[in-house]
């Protein structure tokens, strides 16, 4: 954990509770609070001017030149101009698969995938495409110049018949008629929560949202208390010890990066003077299957709202210092600029701080990923209050797959001297829960461990020899 950027380090990855990532491989691609890399373009060769019209060439005249550059020159064409053709296109192969954010694979037991360098959120918009050229035109014919010089007289004459037989028929001596003018104003209905239960909640939040600002990118943040203080992403603000805060009305302000804890992705930063409502934190865990809202600043699209269902919770992702954080999975379009924005309930309650994206394209997929709003502010508590946040260790390490296949975090090993050595935990014991929450995987277990602090005390339920045991674990610090 940096505090406002001292060099102090963090713990880190072969933790106490699992084996050490391997460190993430750089690469160039989506998530960040660095720009948004482009699609690559094909250029198009300049297409050759409109000449002039010209009477017909006569046979003996040279051969028209080519259409495009270091083409073969053809026959004489015949008389008039000619369309010079595009020449073709190469295709362009998909890049390959990406995390944009954190990387992890999604199968149960499975190792946590390894991402590229972090390609977080939080890059400039994306431009777009340039306009295919526009071929030369065939040029006009006289017949029909004089064609439309004839229409247009007619109609000219039309015109002045219509405007001459009203004058005819209207009374010389009656007075003009001046007729009002209506002006029209669009005001907006009120919406109805019960029929438009999205726009409400949009409505509810806008204010809450925040566009966050930096020279090399942009993101997202929540105000989340009543003391100016935003909630964002780690690598949204990278190394930056000041932003840019700007609300929905366009207003900007000055921030400043109280703290950042990359374990878990999540920054705080505080701003003097923002009167902006915070928004209200959900108190129940979600559920699979329920509406989900983001809102954010895609591509730098500020106050862009979009929405989808909850598809899974408690989902384990790992990220490039080793540590897992079990997340909330969601099919709401997230993009690049989104990181650290705000993942909502139907009731407009805040459940989690979109963080990243699982994505083939570089897009949005349909696989995003949030912190789950209590790991997020009970990060974002200790920072503001000048707290460690260190991570917790349980002191053993596994393997991703159980020698019998069931469910469940297996013990490989035990760490000499650490929590799960001195509660009593045996090699070969299979852990089974967890306070009573259901373990069913080892980066589950570490996910699990990683949203305590070092000294609280968990009950942890383990098989052995046929038995459940329970064992008290008063846990340790996470290290290497």
């Amino acid at each position: 954990m940096t505090w406002d950027h001292d060099t102090q380090p963090e713990p880190s990855a072969a933790d106490e509770s699992g084996p050490a990532s391997p460190p993430a491989h750089e690469a160039p691609t989506v998530e960040t609070a660095r720009p948004v890399s482009d699609a690559p373009t094909v250029e198009q060769p300049a297409a050759p001017a409109p000449s002039a019209w010209q009477p017909p060439v006569p046979p003996q005249a040279a051969p028209a030149p080519a259409a495009w550059p270091g083409a073969t020159p053809a026959a004489p064409p015949p008389p008039g101009p000619s369309m010079p053709s595009a020449p073709p296109v190469a295709g362009q192969q998909a890049p390959p698969a990406s995390w944009a954010g954190y990387g992890s694979s999604l199968s149960q037991g499975a190792p946590p995938v390894q991402p590229p360098s972090p390609p977080y959120y939080g890059g400039p918009p994306t431009p777009p495409p340039p306009l295919p050229p526009v071929g030369p035109s065939s040029p006009p014919r006289r017949a029909g110049v004089l064609r439309l010089f004839a229409a247009g007289v007619v109609g000219a004459l039309l015109v002045l018949a219509g405007f001459g037989a009203r004058i005819a028929m209207e009374d010389d001596d009656a007075p003009a008629a001046i007729r009002p003018t209506t002006v029209s104003t669009i005001t907006q209905a009120p919406i109805d929560p019960d029929e438009e239960p999205l726009a409400a909640v949009a409505a509810a939040v806008s204010d809450s949202v925040v566009q966050i600002e930096l020279d090399d990118g942009l993101g997202s943040g929540v105000v989340f208390d009543n003391q100016g203080h935003v909630l964002t992403n780690a690598h949204v603000v990278g190394t930056s010890t000041s932003v840019t805060v700007r609300d929905a009305d366009g207003n900007a302000y000055d921030g400043r990066v109280l703290g950042v804890d990359t374990g878990t992705d999540i920054a705080v930063v505080a701003v003097d003077g923002l009167d902006l409502p915070a928004a209200a934190l959900a108190t129940e865990v979600p559920v699979a299957g329920q509406t989900a809202i983001a809102v954010g600043s895609p591509f730098g699209l500020e106050q862009t709202v979009t929405a989808g269902i909850v598809s899974a919770i408690n989902r384990p992702v790992d990220n490039d210092r080793g540590v897992v954080v079990n997340m909330i999975q969601t099919d709401a379009a997230i993009n690049p600029g989104n990181s650290g924005g705000a993942l909502l309930n139907k009731e407009g309650e805040l459940i989690g701080i979109n963080t990243a994206i699982f994505s083939q394209s570089g897009g949005n997929d349909g696989i995003g990923f949030a912190i789950p709003v209590g790991t997020a502010t009970k990060v974002a508590d200790k920072i503001i209050a000048g707290e460690s946040t260190a991570k917790a260790g349980l002191g053993i390490q596994g393997k991703p797959e159980t020698p019998t296949g069931d469910a469940g975090a297996y013990v490989d090993q035990v760490i000499p001297g650490g929590a799960a050595e001195r509660a009593g935990i045996q090699v070969g014991d299979l852990i089974v829960a967890v306070d009573g929450f259901e373990i069913r995987s080892f980066d589950q277990l570490r996910g699990v461990i990683s949203s305590y602090s070092p000294g609280d005390s968990v009950t942890v339920e383990v098989e052995r020899g046929g038995d459940t045991v329970s064992v008290e674990v008063t846990l340790g610090t996470r290290t290497d």
